[in-house]
């Protein structure tokens, strides 16, 4: 008794509309909060200016990395990520950045609240993901400690004890 199979039997994983969409929703967040760290990036001002404005470069890289890879792991599936500028901007789920200049204070808030919005969209998507591709939530799962990590670096510039 053969356990060979026939090339016709051989079929890649496909991501389902569902898993499409949460993975989707994860991208337009990552790309978001990676202008808007840069938008926090250029325009900070004030007490701790240095090591706040690099710490953004740092989530910035972070943030354009994780919407690569989740892009990238999209295609593997043959879901096709659109992160172009209006999908991006009609589809966020982050709140909208204030313009002009910021002191360092108030962009700590500012972004760490945008790090956890974004969080929290994984967190969201997570259960619905793992049900389907235990492999994609294992780059949640990364991309969640990371982010995690970098909201307690930034939101621990205003912390007072």
């Amino acid at each position: 008794m053969s356990t060979r199979r026939t090339e016709s039997e051989i079929q890649g994983f496909q991501a389902s509309p569902d898993l499409s969409r949460n993975l989707q929703q994860v991208l337009v967040d990552l790309i978001e909060l990676a202008l808007q760290g840069k938008q926090a990036h250029w325009n900070v001002v004030g007490t701790n200016f240095r090591d706040l404005h690099l710490q953004l470069d740092e989530l910035v890289d972070f943030a354009r990395e994780g919407a690569d890879t989740v892009a990238e792991r999209m295609r593997a599936l043959d879901a096709v990520p659109d992160g172009r500028s209006d999908t991006v901007a009609d589809s966020t789920s982050l709140p909208e950045f204030p313009a002009y200049e910021r002191s360092t204070d108030e962009v700590v808030d500012l972004v760490a609240t945008r790090v956890y919005a974004t969080i929290d969209t994984m967190r969201r998507v997570h259960d619905d993901v793992d049900a389907e591709d235990p492999s994609t939530a294992d780059i949640l799962h990364q991309l969640i400690d990371g982010l995690e990590k970098l909201a307690w670096l930034v939101k621990s510039e205003n912390r007072k004890i």
